[in-house]
């Protein structure tokens, strides 16, 4: 476990950055043309950023991202 004190500015820009994250990968995996091992690293990407980012936004937010890879 490692902890991490940050002001609420940072806390902003590092849920923003996640978040374009998030989008990022869901767009890569909505292109057919990947190849399944490419596809199956984004999936593992994405369960980590996620994992990171319900931790620092607000539960209606993280939802949002919750069931998006299911539908990948």
């Amino acid at each position: 476990m490692i902890g991490l004190l940050i002001s609420e500015k940072e806390a902003q820009e590092l849920k923003y950055a996640l978040k374009k994250e998030l989008e990022e990968m869901l767009v890569d995996l909505e292109e057919e043309k990947e190849e399944e091992t490419v596809r199956k690293v984004i999936k593992e990407k994405y369960r980590i950023v996620f994992g990171l980012y319900r931790r620092i936004a607000a539960p209606d937010e993280a939802g949002s991202f919750r069931n998006m890879l299911k539908h990948q």
